[in-house]
């Protein structure tokens, strides 16, 4: 039996307890084998809990010492470790799963988020870009693009990207939120920004800056 792929058959079914059983009896049946710790290790990664979270580090550092240049799992370490807010570590593993021949937007795009969490905006934008031409029609990182591009005040590109968000997701409220602040800030448009901030809080009333903002802009044109 591949009880690996019985494990990943159980995530899929959201048994989990079922693919805790198949995972330990993959290690148990091959334990120098990467793939049986790596699986255990996106299994307790997606638990979200510490506790788990600690433990799938262990599984991936495992699988490390088996296989050093398992870029698989040296992506799910990263992926946990960005999830535990430790972006450094993040970041130099996601460019090493880069290096070693990751291909697709996710990873150059979860290089950028994390170089972005310790401030490093401008060694974050090259990644971002790369992202969005892998995936120009995944819209979340075209907002995220949008997002740092204004972050460098490169507003005319931000407004781009942003306003690309809004066309094709008009429930948006992030992507409202943030064409309105970029009205207010680099336009003298007042209008456009307070539509784009209502329609953020509208579509989310649970949106508070957006409230806040559109507040402050109101009362600062009485």
């Amino acid at each position: 039996m591949d009880y690996n792929t019985e494990g990943i058959k159980a995530i899929r079914n959201e048994d989990y307890e079922e693919a805790v059983k198949a995972f330990t009896e993959a290690i148990d049946a091959n334990p120098d084998d990467p793939i049986g710790y790596i699986n255990f290790g996106n299994l307790l990664a997606s638990i979200g809990r510490e506790e788990e979270a600690l433990k799938a580090e262990k599984f991936f550092q495992k699988a490390l010492t088996l296989d050093p240049g398992s870029m698989t799992a040296i992506y799910g370490l990263a992926g946990l470790y960005y999830n535990l807010e430790r972006y450094e570590e993040a970041s130099r593993l996601y460019e090493k799963a880069i290096r070693g021949g990751i291909e697709g937007a996710d990873a150059p795009y979860m290089l950028a988020k994390s170089l972005e969490r310790t401030g490093k905006l401008k060694l974050a934008l090259p990644y971002m870009q790369r992202a969005r031409e892998l995936a120009p029609d995944d819209l979340q990182i075209r907002l995220s693009y949008g997002i740092l591009l204004a972050s460098m005040e490169m507003f005319g590109e931000a407004m781009e990207e942003l306003q690309h968000v809004a066309e094709h997701d008009p429930e948006n409220a992030d992507a409202h939120y943030n064409l309105g602040v970029l009205y207010a800030v680099s336009t003298q448009q007042r209008e456009h920004a307070l539509s784009h901030l209502k329609k953020a809080f509208t579509v989310s009333p649970d949106h508070i800056q957006a409230r806040e903002v559109y507040n402050m802009i109101s009362q600062s044109e009485q």
